[in-house]
């Protein structure tokens, strides 16, 4: 459970209108804040840090989770 002074908490709704950290629409990892976009935690050559491949690793993703461009 994530403690609600967690910085990483954003104002998006994920379910009944509870705030919670930003997942990937794609696959379902959490994401880490970049900016004003987030990432995947610690992607490796199209790996999430579970070290599952996945399309979206490298891309950066908007507030709702859905990847937006990938990095280069």
């Amino acid at each position: 459970m994530i403690h609600p002074s967690d910085p990483e908490l954003r104002t998006i709704a994920v379910r009944d209108g509870q705030r919670g950290p930003v997942t990937c629409a794609a696959c379902g990892c959490r994401l880490a804040p970049s900016g004003d976009a987030f990432v995947h935690f610690n992607p490796i050559g199209g790996r999430d840090a579970r070290g599952c491949r996945i399309d979206c690793a490298d891309a950066v993703h908007d507030a709702t989770g859905r990847p937006i461009a990938l990095a280069v």
